[in-house]
């Protein structure tokens, strides 16, 4: 490791951290001289400049150009802290500019290495509109369908967290960076310097993840292979079945009851496209499926206890089982996490990327769904399928989740499912409640295994409000039509998984 200490790293030891024997080659805008003393003629500027060259042997706070991170080519630039507190003026706005310019030219994935303490108060609001500029320069990556990681050191504030930091994709973190908007001189003497700190900023959902120095090339090599750029990938492929523990290991049924494979699909609405597929984990059969299939619930009342079954597998099995590699993406950027909704990127057996929305049989309340539009459309940006499983009894219905906006949420998560280019693959685990499960359901893409059930409402509900006895919710269940057979036969699934 280049550095023991890569948080206070200077700029080339950071990137080479990265790149290791494979190197870096950096690049430098066309030159464009500042008049004396700066744009504001500060008096002294010009030799603080040169002193902060003279120190770090650098022209400017910021350095690009392009590198190999494991096996992935990229346009790395990397900030100097030791130049004027890593601090973006000008100049700096050219070379973050040419950077995003670079990576949309060669059509490379972008990293950037941050450690700054913001705009630089010599050049006044020359230096202030810089941000303007990384942000233009970052839509138009974004627009190319190229991924931004960003790695923030210690310090990471100012407007090069809120541009080249925040605006990121993925957002890794050193531990201990200090990491917020307001820097330590500038923030309320009162403040708690946690929630200004890396696992601060992860507790709230604006870090995806904070990394230790050790593993951030591993880190930054997956995220690379997984974000892209891709071409015309295939849809995921369907999870196969898991069993119950103590069960024998299912086999799947198709809509005409005589699928192939688990979550093959080939029966009634099978079609190209439906997620079947042939890897480890794809939802092909294995030796042990030879066995007797798992037998479907013979009534509503009977699917419904066998999805809300606490033996039954949960989404970190399947997704255990699914992915080689998985890349969590964390929180919702807007202050808060749902630790009953998984979401991120991965990487299956034969190195396929899919991104995954996953219930966690909880209710989900309204920073999952946001997390959940947040991750379906990066994925659909970038190209790549999605898997979503449900599993909720429905949406969190507090008063703290209405407050949280668990409508709008909602809503937003429909919507970002329905605009998906990159096709969207659902397999339901467990129990499927109204629409806050429906809201993470592909149309026409939707598997269900042998446990699950999806219902409308929930049977208890619907007899209370017909004013039923409770002695009738399992005839209630029946009416609903909520067991996996019913859900093939009404169309809205298209094969039986296990």
């Amino acid at each position: 490791m280049p550095d023991a200490d890569p948080d206070r790293a200077t700029a080339r030891k950071a990137i080479a951290l990265l790149t290791g024997a494979a190197g870096f080659t950096e690049h430098r805008p066309p030159p464009s001289p500042l008049p004396p003393d700066g744009p504001l003629g500060w008096a002294g500027y010009d030799a603080a400049r040169e002193r902060a060259s003279a120190r770090t042997g650098e022209e400017e706070s910021v350095l690009y150009g392009t590198g190999v991170v494991g096996d992935r080519a990229c346009v790395l630039l990397s900030f100097e802290f030791g130049f004027l507190g890593g601090s973006l003026g000008r100049q700096t706005g050219d070379r973050l500019a040419a950077a995003y310019e670079l990576a949309l030219a060669r059509r490379l994935p972008l990293v950037a290495l941050v450690a700054t303490g913001g705009s630089r108060m010599q050049e006044g609001m020359i230096a202030l509109t810089q941000l303007q500029r990384v942000a233009a320069a970052s839509v138009r990556l974004r627009a190319a369908g190229l991924p931004q990681i960003a790695v923030v050191r210690d310090p990471t504030t100012g407007g090069g967290w809120a541009t080249v930091g925040a605006g990121a994709d993925v957002v890794l973190a050193l531990p201990g960076a200090q990491v917020g908007f307001a820097g330590s001189r500038v923030r309320p003497p009162d403040a708690d310097p946690y929630a200004y700190s890396a696992e601060g900023q992860f507790e709230a959902g604006q870090v995806d993840a904070v990394v230790p120095a050790d593993e951030l090339t591993a880190a930054v090599t997956h995220w690379l292979r997984a974000l892209g750029p891709h071409e015309d990938l295939p849809a995921a492929p369907v999870p196969r079945a898991l069993p119950v523990a103590g069960a024998p290991v299912p086999r799947a049924l198709s809509a005409a009851g005589a699928g192939t494979g688990a979550g093959a699909g080939t029966g009634a609405g099978a079609a190209k496209g439906s997620g079947a597929g042939t890897g480890p984990g794809a939802g092909t059969p294995s030796a042990a499926d030879s066995g007797p299939a798992v037998p479907l619930p013979e009534t509503g009342r009977e699917a419904v206890a066998r999805a809300r079954d606490p033996r039954r597998p949960r989404a970190e099995a399947y997704l255990a089982d699914y992915f080689a590699v998985r890349l969590p993406l964390h929180g919702d950027r807007s202050g808060s996490t749902d630790p009953g909704l998984l979401c991120g990127f991965g990487l299956r057996g034969d190195g396929q990327p899919v991104a995954y929305v996953a219930q966690c049989g909880t209710p989900t309340r309204p920073a999952g769904y946001r997390a959940a539009a947040r991750t379906i459309r990066l994925a659909d940006r970038l190209g790549v399928p999605v898997l979503t499983l449900v599993d909720t009894p429905g949406a969190a219905n507090d008063a703290e989740a209405e407050r949280a906006g668990a409508g709008a949420a909602i809503a937003d998560t429909f919507a970002a499912v329905a605009a998906a280019r990159v096709p969207v693959t659902t397999l339901v685990i467990g129990e499927g409640g109204s629409g806050g499960a429906l809201a993470l359901a592909a149309p026409d893409n939707t598997h269900v295994t042998v446990d699950s059930y999806f219902s409308v409402i929930a049977p208890e509900l619907a007899a209370a409000i017909l004013k039923r006895p409770p002695s009738e919710t399992g005839a209630t269940a029946d009416q609903l039509r909520l067991r996996p057979q019913d859900l093939v036969d009404l169309g809205f699934a298209r094969s039986i998984v296990g």
